[in-house]
């Protein structure tokens, strides 16, 4: 499969602004009370991936983002973390974008609870211990308002540049 340049271009793009969204969040400590709440918004770009070339190009996009990103600012165990709750938040919010009943900031709601899901059935399997479920209603509440806030912010920009990035 060949891909045009221009769509080329736009993914090294969004890998890069998920990278410096990444770091940003890595070096600006949010006083949530949850170990490790971040507000995800490096999935900016993801969201506006999947909205403008698909599902696999978003995928594409997260992965890269996970692995760069894990291996520039973490460890293996927060890369592990990230593909986890990367990989099931992009399978439901295909889903969801699909089924055609929500819009964006519905879908990135759901890929926004998703994600901490993910992140939590790692950990549980990890520590062998069902007990890191404590956290779900606090994962769940703080990944929809997060999951709202990107969907609402990506919403008017894929309105907006889905037209120019379809030319291909």
């Amino acid at each position: 499969m060949r891909l045009p340049v221009k769509r080329i271009a736009l993914g090294g793009c969004l890998t890069a602004l998920c990278l410096i969204l990444s770091y940003v969040e890595s070096r600006v400590p949010l006083p949530f009370g949850v170990p490790g709440m971040k507000l995800g918004l490096s999935n900016l770009a993801v969201v506006f991936a999947l909205y403008i070339y698909g599902s696999g190009f978003a995928g594409l996009i997260n992965v890269m983002r996970i692995l760069i990103a894990g291996f520039m600012f973490g460890n293996p165990f927060s890369i592990l973390y990230s593909l986890a709750g990367g990989v099931l938040s992009l399978v439901v919010m295909s889903l969801l974008k699909r089924s055609g009943l929500f819009g964006i900031p519905g879908v990135s709601v759901a890929g926004g609870c998703a994600h901490n899901l993910g992140q939590l059935i790692v950990a549980a399997l990890a520590v062998e211990s069902y007990n890191v479920f404590f956290y779900l209603p606090a994962l769940l509440l703080s990944g929809a308002v997060t999951g709202f806030l990107i969907g609402s912010v990506t919403l008017p920009v894929v309105g907006r540049l889905k037209a120019v990035f379809k030319e291909d």
